[in-house]
């Protein structure tokens, strides 16, 4: 897991690692270790890991882990992992990009009818220079949200090193 991965323009950073442990038996390490009194809370459904921030320091900006485990070989396998925002805040920005993107359409379909019928619109001219300024927001919003919630991403990562260092020795 390479600290440049925060540096890169994406707001979910991803990072992959080779290990030297067959899935399955990685899989039931890890439910091992979900069993210790670790303060992460996580969970486990196939060969998806998400590890998820304590509650009690928990914000709307707070991200989690994402970990799959594929396997490259009999004695291999490949851990993928993917930060980002819980599931409902990744949602919500998705919904806003939808409804921006909609919304230019919509104006520029209505400023194009105007346009063609010699009519002037003021407001769908106005809402197409407009609609670009907010989706260009709503990215930097989300990158203000990422460096909010960065500190606990470091934790996260740490820990998850931990873990596999555990693993690993184990």
């Amino acid at each position: 897991m390479d600290d440049q991965l925060y540096n890169q323009i994406f707001l979910k950073p991803r990072f992959q690692i080779n290990f030297d442990l067959e899935s399955d038996a990685l899989l039931k390490e890890i439910s091992k270790h979900t069993l210790d009194d670790s303060k992460y809370k996580m969970k486990m459904v196939d060969n998806h890991v998400v590890i998820d921030v304590p509650e009690s320091e928990t914000h709307f900006w707070s991200p989690q882990l994402h970990i799959e485990i594929e396997e490259l070989t009999k004695e291999t396998s490949v851990i993928k992992g993917l930060f980002g925002p819980k599931p409902q805040v990744w949602t919500l920005f998705m919904f806003l990009h939808f409804f921006v993107a909609t919304a230019f359409l919509v104006f520029g379909v209505i400023a194009y009818s105007n346009w063609s019928l010699n009519k002037t619109s003021l407001l769908s001219i106005v809402m197409l220079f407009v609609l670009p300024i907010v989706w260009v927001l709503l990215y930097f919003v989300g990158t203000i949200g990422k460096s909010t919630g960065k500190k606990q991403m470091d934790e996260l990562k740490k820990f998850t090193k931990e873990l596999l260092n555990k693993i690993k020795t184990s």
